[in-house]
């Protein structure tokens, strides 16, 4: 598991990693050209800035970091003020810094090419690497790796909805998933869902929420604490389209992104081709108010964030990670909330949108953990996301 890697591991997952990003950036070149120029919208960032974004990250946090050995006791204060070593070739801390760019600003930027964006990523890589290789072997020491790690994870996520959104055949392998021993309940592998719904009965219980453990966590995910959890009746899987798409015919929802209604049936565009809609498949791309929608339509509700976590952990028949699943809990901060050096990661997001829990088929086995805390705007649709019900 990533969160535990050790010094090889993380070298060959950092690796695999970048592998992927150039998988993604050649796809879209072929798609785009050169240029890799797309529409400037709040749900799509330039191929381009997203790349080089991706290797100036691994640099200020790994390469150019004073203070690297000290995990998330660097000062991040003291790493802004600090005189740092000259990023390579260009000023690339006035062209990818995320904290400092704003977002419409990134289409006026002259930005790099591809040929030497991938000879950047390629230093970067190499110096990563050998960074990683006298790094020491304890959670402070690979804090920073482990962070550019599932950093370039994260995007190469977003590089997935940005194809589907524009309708791009990109790089979206089928990943084989991995199951962490002690949450073999857990099952996330791909399942025939059941015609009927299925549901769990899940006893009240008291449940710590939150990471406590040792291994890299990211800073919503500390302050470990104990809720009280009722009695609950949960589905054991996503909601399908079968259960979802009589809320649309009722005229009581839109017909969601992508998905249109033929003479025929419903299909569903995948990556800018029309394909017949598998009515079994999780029902995606619906925003939390889709969601709440349909609860309120079959008399449930979305569960809470904590309800998720009981089930996944011990719900027999639970499957999760082939969407992402509204809660209805807002992503707010544990208690002792401390920021990580990262300043912006979470901190800035406190702002009442909700936790989404689980995985989509875009996200790498080595993100995936029933503790990890997702949140996006409740009304985006582009993002692999659908939900599960529950009943009190």
């Amino acid at each position: 598991m990533a969160r535990h890697a050790d010094r090889a591991t993380l070298a060959a997952e950092l690796v695999d990693a970048r592998e992927r990003t150039l998988k993604q950036l050649a796809a879209y070149e072929a798609a785009l050209g050169p240029g890799l120029r797309v529409p400037c919208t709040p749900e799509l960032n330039l191929p381009l800035w997203e790349l080089g974004h991706i290797g100036w990250f691994a640099d200020w946090w790994v390469a150019r970091n004073p203070q690297l050995a000290l995990g998330v006791q660097a000062d991040p204060h003291a790493l802004r003020g600090q005189a740092r070593q000259a990023a390579r070739g260009v000023n690339a801390d006035a062209l990818y810094d995320s904290s400092a760019v704003a977002h419409d600003q990134r289409w006026r930027l002259d930005l790099p090419d591809a040929q030497a964006t991938r000879a950047d990523l390629s230093a970067s890589l190499t110096q990563t690497l050998a960074l990683l290789s006298e790094a020491p072997e304890d959670d402070a020491g690979l804090y920073f790796f482990r962070l550019a790690l599932f950093h370039e994870d994260m995007h190469a996520e977003a590089g997935v909805y940005m194809a589907q959104a524009l309708g791009i055949a990109a790089d979206h392998p089928s990943l084989p998933v991995q199951i962490e021993p002690a949450l073999q309940p857990v099952r996330t592998e791909p399942v025939e869902v059941p015609a009927h719904t299925a549901v769990a009965h899940v006893p009240a219980v008291r449940w710590t929420l939150g990471w406590a453990g040792p291994g890299f966590a990211f800073d919503n995910e500390l302050g470990a604490h104990a809720v009280d959890v009722v009695a609950f009746e949960i589905d054991t899987h996503p909601v399908t389209w079968a259960r979802y798409l009589p809320l649309v015919d009722s005229g009581l929802a839109p017909v969601p992104r992508y998905v249109r209604r033929t003479p025929g049936g419903w299909e569903a565009q995948r990556f800018g081709a029309w394909q017949a809609l598998d009515l079994q498949a999780p029902a995606c791309h619906l925003s939390a108010t889709e969601a709440q929608a349909w609860c309120r339509w079959a008399g449930r509700r979305l569960p809470t964030e904590a309800e998720w976590e009981v089930a996944a952990h011990t719900a027999p028949g639970f499957t999760w990670g082939a969407v992402w699943e509204w809660t209805a809990s807002p992503f707010a901060p544990f208690p002792g909330f401390k920021p990580h050096p990262y300043l912006d990661y979470s901190q800035p997001w406190f702002d009442g949108r909700p936790v989404l829990k689980g995985a989509s088929s875009a996200t790498h086995p080595r993100m995936r953990h029933p503790r990890y805390r997702n949140y996006f705007p409740a009304a985006r649709t582009d993002i692999f996301a659908g939900f599960r019900s529950v009943r009190a």
